[in-house]
């Protein structure tokens, strides 16, 4: 009888997703109590079956590659699926008073420490975050955007609008002889190839600086996280929000390559569902406050 589903070995993209997300063979292995050999194995039998490479193996680690990153993404948005299906079965021993909905980047890099600070103040107030890169599905008291409002009647409050900027390593800026934009177009960049995400591109960036298109090696994926993390291995350049990856740069991780920068043009705004609570509307307006 034929499988319903044209899938890999389900153990193979299990061991694949764990050791994307945390960039390390090391670190998957940890977290499904397996050996490092074992998870290599069931990587390789993966690039087998699909006739490709996923990984780019490097002394301190892995990278995805095009078609990795694209794999991923895949999994991560089936797996986010199940897990809010899960969610909405079991039954929850606590009631949760907030739920807000956002990106895994708005959540790693600007959500969750706000979250931490805001239970400081309402301790008695419980936040879940239903973390998802995929287009808004099932309601939620709160969601955060970015771009222009697109529903008529829907209540939106604007959270920011940053500045957009180059950033990389030190080394890389020092390796690639980086001092101003004109040197920027002939080094190598990340590009975001999610289109959904609608972010400034780096034809966009050059563009508004009055320059022409980038002719530097071009490495693209289609998930945020995965090229700030290229940027901070000394990839390539990318561009940055300077409110949401404010603490990547607090700690030096990634620094500003040049002076100039674009504004965005468009904010980071906070959905509002009509029939928010009380305390998902007092969470809101914290929220708006202190971003």
């Amino acid at each position: 009888m034929p499988r319903p589903y044209d899938l890999s070995s389900m153990t193979a993209l299990i061991c694949f997703e764990a050791a994307a997300r945390n960039a390390s063979f090391k670190k998957a292995a940890q977290e499904m109590n397996v050996t490092p050999a074992a998870v290599s194995h069931q990587i390789k039998a993966l690039e087998t079956d699909l006739e490709c490479s996923l990984f780019l193996r490097r002394s301190r680690g892995v990278e995805l590659t095009e078609k990795g990153a694209f794999l991923f993404l895949a999994i991560q948005r089936g797996l986010e699926t199940i897990s809010e299906a899960v969610t909405q079965i079991r039954d929850r021993q606590e009631k949760v008073d907030v739920t807000i909905r956002t990106t895994t980047a708005v959540s790693a890099l600007w959500l969750t420490p706000k979250i931490s600070a805001f239970w400081k103040i309402h301790p008695a107030i419980t936040v879940s975050q239903i973390v998802s890169d995929i287009p808004e599905t099932g309601r939620c008291d709160l969601s955060v955007h970015y771009g222009d409002p697109q529903e008529n009647g829907i209540e939106y409050r604007t959270l920011f609008q940053d500045r957009i900027v180059a950033l990389g390593t030190p080394a890389f800026a020092a390796e690639h002889g980086i001092h101003g934009v004109e040197d920027l177009l002939k080094a190598p960049l990340i590009h975001m190839c999610n289109e959904e995400a609608g972010w400034t591109t780096w034809a966009d960036w050059f563009l508004a600086l009055g320059r022409p298109l980038p002719k530097g090696r071009n490495f693209y994926v289609n998930n945020y996280m995965i090229a700030l993390q290229a940027a901070q291995d000394d990839v390539g350049a990318v561009l940055g929000w300077d409110g949401l990856v404010g603490s990547l740069m607090q700690d030096g991780r990634l620094v500003r390559l040049v002076a100039d920068s674009v504004r965005s043009p468009v904010p980071f705004h906070l959905k509002i569902h009509p029939k928010a609570t009380s305390k998902a509307r007092l969470f809101a307006d914290w929220l708006v406050t202190s971003a």
